[in-house]
């Protein structure tokens, strides 16, 4: 009888040794897997096709939005769409303008945090306008062109010299050719409330942009407490040094664990 005991005593122990493990593995197992990546003005989701792609070979789902830029609210709306189809927690991922769409977006509850790349980042009942205003102008807003419809797009110039100026001439010039047209109304409508509030943030700072000045990145990354990473880089650094992005991406879901 008590050699019984001693052996039940035993494995007990080794049960309860076992434990923290045991935790230990379904954590890492439960890691966030799924990414939703937003593009800004004057770009679509093509735009993150070489970071999407390292990611998925590193096992993640990934869905490029396709916003129409038709307005704040229409965006908002087709990130909010992509994220339903997830099967669980997400990352949400924005450049640029696309800052201000994920900023508005990610108070939805499967988003367990916010990555802004090279972006605007507002706070609660600020436009893009609004973001903008403490900071000189970056030299490429000057290239902005206004169409009888109230839509806005980038001159030749403004994409060679300012919006891409690190990547071949030839892939600069199919930026200007692709290029989607956006809604100017969407520079001066309000964002209620900023999710960064709730949630964990992490920013990357292109060094080079000339479309958004860099010490406004660097500031409003400040304001919202975010891991940064800066990148030597023009305005998108998803297309000129996708590795890094995608590196980035990837090191801050290992920090969203699930309860």
């Amino acid at each position: 009888m008590k050699t019984t005991l001693k052996r039940i005593a035993f494995s007990l122990s080794l049960v309860l040794m076992a434990l923290p493990l045991i935790g230990h593995a379904q954590a890492h197992s439960r890691d966030i897997k799924n990414v939703v990546l937003v593009h800004g003005a004057f770009a679509d989701g093509s735009s993150w096709n070489e970071v999407a792609l390292q990611l998925q070979k590193k096992g993640f789902n990934v869905i490029a939005v396709q916003n129409p830029l038709t307005s704040i609210a229409d965006d908002v709306a087709a990130t909010k769409r992509a994220i339903a189809m997830m099967d669980g927690p997400v990352l949400l991922v924005g450049h640029s303008y696309g800052g201000m769409v994920i900023t508005e977006a990610g108070n939805d509850p499967k988003v367990l945090g916010l990555l802004y790349v090279s972006a605007l980042i507002p706070d609660d009942n600020q436009s893009v306008m609004d973001v903008l205003q403490p900071f000189p102008p970056a030299p490429g807003s000057s290239e902005f062109q206004q169409d009888e419809t109230g839509f806005l797009h980038l001159s030749r110039q403004g994409i060679h010299k300012y919006f891409a100026q690190d990547l071949p001439a030839a892939k600069r010039e199919l930026i200007y050719a692709t290029q989607v047209h956006w809604a100017a109304q969407a520079t001066v409508t309000k964002i209620s409330t900023a999710a960064w509030k709730s949630k964990p943030s992490w920013c990357i700072v292109a060094t080079e942009d000339q479309m958004i000045n860099p010490g406004l990145e660097r500031a409003t990354a400040k304001m919202i407490g975010a891991t940064v990473l800066e990148i030597e880089s023009s305005h998108i650094p998803m297309v000129s040094h996708p590795k890094k992005v995608a590196d980035f991406i990837q090191s801050a879901t290992k920090t969203l664990y699930l309860e």
